[in-house]
């Protein structure tokens, strides 16, 4: 029953709302972490990080919380917002609201909703292809004497050294290398997310749309963070006049830094890489 009073009141689907937002920040971090290696490392570097966070087990685990804490945080919003309108049904009489409130925290829906719709377009663009698609292997062109080969890397990324045909290591049979004396193919390796990422992106047809789309997504973001972090302390009891200012301090450039670090990563690839 308590459970159960936990889950159906406004005030639980508030803690429920704070806990699921406090761990997607989290995520937002990591995530980052793993994107700016677009501007600030190298294919090797991003495909390592795509390759780990698709098959750790440890890491899978904390993709399906993860997709399980958006689910959860968006339908809790939508059924919060359903909530407080048919508690107030009626407008007041004489209603300041941009004195009362920001005007992120009177929009909180409307942006999740735009959130949501960006996390669809983004994973059925990025994710879903890692997952599902036949995708390019990660290569790198070499020129062993006078001859452009493909040289691939293998899954422990490891590359095969551009004298392996001189030194008798492999040998080329059609497309692939294989070792000499076996049948183990050395161009079964990372699947090449960087390439898809960067070719996408640099589309001359919709790159740029989407780079803007992008960018957009993220100052939407940025708006819904700037409410919704000091908002999910609040949730959770943590509403102190000695560390409300430092709250809001952290949770203020939160909203600003992350979503701008995000923005950056489309706008480079197009613009300069």
């Amino acid at each position: 029953m308590a459970k159960s009073a936990l889950l159906k009141s406004s005030i639980g689907k508030k803690y429920w709302m704070a806990l699921t937002g406090l761990f997607l920040c989290v995520f937002l971090v990591g995530h980052l972490v793993g994107n700016l290696q677009l501007i600030f490392g190298d294919a090797s570097a991003f495909n390592e990080y795509a390759l780990f966070m698709t098959t750790n087990p440890a890491v899978k685990i904390l993709s399906y919380l993860t997709y399980l804490s958006i689910l959860f945080h968006a339908i809790d919003g939508i059924v919060l917002t359903i909530q407080n309108k048919k508690a107030r049904p009626i407008g007041y009489a004489k209603n300041n609201a941009s004195s009362n409130s920001a005007w992120q925290s009177r929009n909180m829906a409307v942006l999740g909703t735009l959130i949501l719709i960006f996390i669809a377009t983004h994973m059925t663009n990025f994710w879903a292809k890692m997952h599902f698609s036949e995708m390019p292997l990660q290569s790198e062109i070499v020129n062993i004497q006078g001859q452009e080969l493909e040289i691939y890397k293998t899954v422990q990324g490891q590359p095969i050294p551009a004298n392996a045909v001189q030194m008798g290591q492999v040998e080329i049979k059609g497309t692939g290398f294989y070792e000499t004396g076996s049948d183990f193919k050395i161009a079964d390796g990372y699947k090449d997310l960087h390439k898809i990422t960067i070719e996408f992106f640099k589309d001359p047809a919709y790159g740029l749309a989407f780079t803007i789309f992008y960018v957009f997504s993220m100052i939407v973001l940025a708006f819904h963070l700037l409410h919704g972090f000091k908002s999910a302390f609040q949730s959770l009891g943590a509403n102190n006049p000695r560390y409300n200012g430092l709250i809001t301090t952290v949770g203020n450039g939160f909203a600003i830094i992350v979503p701008l670090l995000f923005a950056i990563i489309p706008l480079y690839i197009y613009f300069v890489k």
